[in-house]
């Protein structure tokens, strides 16, 4: 295995487009780092880049202890897993599993062993006979691991490998890629836009948008500390709440908006600059509260438009004066679409942002 680092790497095509503006971060050898950000992100060309099937237009990229701008796919020591499994139709599953090592010339007994190793891990014994057209897509894309596993590389790259299933197979496909991760300690860089995928599999996450890195960070330390606006209103399933207004002093501070005012129950030396001035104020859905049920002070009111049961959860989408917001509610909770409901903050759970810069502030 190895670790991976990028110093200043770009991607510049032909007419002028900047895909990936100077992106510098390590991956240490053994980790699973995701990159995710919405389409058109520079996260794929990124992936490419580091599987030399795109040209770096600057800086340096190393995988372990040298330098790869120029390398070739085949001698970086790499194995890519796409969305699109990229099997061989006419071979089967063992086939399938055996090919790249054949074509480096290694030893029959080596192969077997190899792809028995992996069949077995990932539960494909049953299968080595089939051929792809017979396979679920689960199957497919455990295939596609495990042509990548048995050639034991430095690195694994995963481009979006979950795209293509339904949603209980992605589910279990992630289990399975986390279980592989450990027990094979792996160095794994993992492409996707889907921001459930990125929190739960990562161990740190990259977060990009238009080439440029937003913020690195554990996904723990991106959902509760995100460093802007974007970041903000990317992580979470539902987005973020933000309410634009103007800061005021009063009993506390409050948030002056078009249809009233709010108070926030906050006291904050950092906030103090900005007293009087416009702020946007981000509050996650399990931080905004029925007021009457959590016996907090009433802070915004809201029309209760649809009520989703999800888990032992309830989502409440609501709207007010300023737009749509979302609230998450405990399963006993008695509400009905339809009807006004007061809500209120967690105090200590708000996030704050500078509308200009869009960065976060820290109180």
């Amino acid at each position: 295995m190895a670790g991976v680092r990028l110093d200043k790497v770009r991607k510049v095509y032909p007419n002028g487009h900047v895909a990936v503006a100077e992106a510098s971060f390590d991956i240490a050898d053994g980790e699973l780092l995701v990159l995710v950000g919405p389409s058109g992100c520079g996260k794929t060309t990124l992936l490419r880049m580091i599987a030399g099937l795109e040209s770096i237009s600057g800086g340096e990229l190393w995988i372990g202890d040298r330098v790869v701008n120029d390398v070739a796919p085949k001698d970086r020591d790499i194995a890519m897993v796409f969305q699109n499994y990229a099997l061989y139709p006419h071979m089967t599953v063992q086939e399938n599993l055996g090919f790249g090592l054949r074509l480096r010339g290694q030893p029959k007994e080596e192969i077997d062993r190899r792809v028995a190793e992996a069949s077995d891990m990932l539960g494909l014994n049953e299968r080595l006979s089939s051929k792809p057209a017979a396979l679920s897509g689960g199957q497919r894309q455990r295939v596609a691991l495990g042509r990548a596993m048995v050639r034991d590389p430095a690195v694994f790259l995963l481009d979006e490998p979950l795209s293509n299933l339904d949603a209980k197979l992605r589910l279990s496909t992630r289990v399975e890629i986390a279980r592989i991760h450990r027990r094979v300690g792996a160095t794994m860089i993992y492409v996707t836009h889907d921001q459930i995928e990125a929190m739960t599999l990562g161990q740190r996450i990259v977060v990009l948008n238009g080439g440029v890195i937003q913020q690195l960070d554990t996904p723990m330390n991106l959902y509760n500390k995100p460093v802007n606006l974007f970041v903000a209103g990317f992580l979470g399933s539902p987005a973020m709440n933000l309410f634009h207004g103007t800061l005021r002093r009063a009993d506390g501070l409050s948030l002056q908006m078009a249809e009233g005012t709010v108070s926030l129950g906050v006291t904050s030396d950092a906030l103090a600059a900005y007293v009087d001035k416009p702020v946007i104020v981000g509050v996650r859905p399990e931080d905004l509260q029925l007021a009457e049920a959590n016996g907090v002070a009433t802070r915004l009111h809201a029309h209760l438009e649809v009520v989703e049961p999800v888990g032992n959860e309830i989502f409440l989408n609501m709207r007010y004066a300023g737009g749509e917001i979302v609230s998450r509610a405990p399963p006993h909770s008695v509400v009905q679409p339809g009807t006004d409901v007061a809500l209120g903050f967690a105090a200590e759970r708000l996030h704050f942002f500078d509308p200009e810069t869009t960065c976060r502030i820290d109180i």
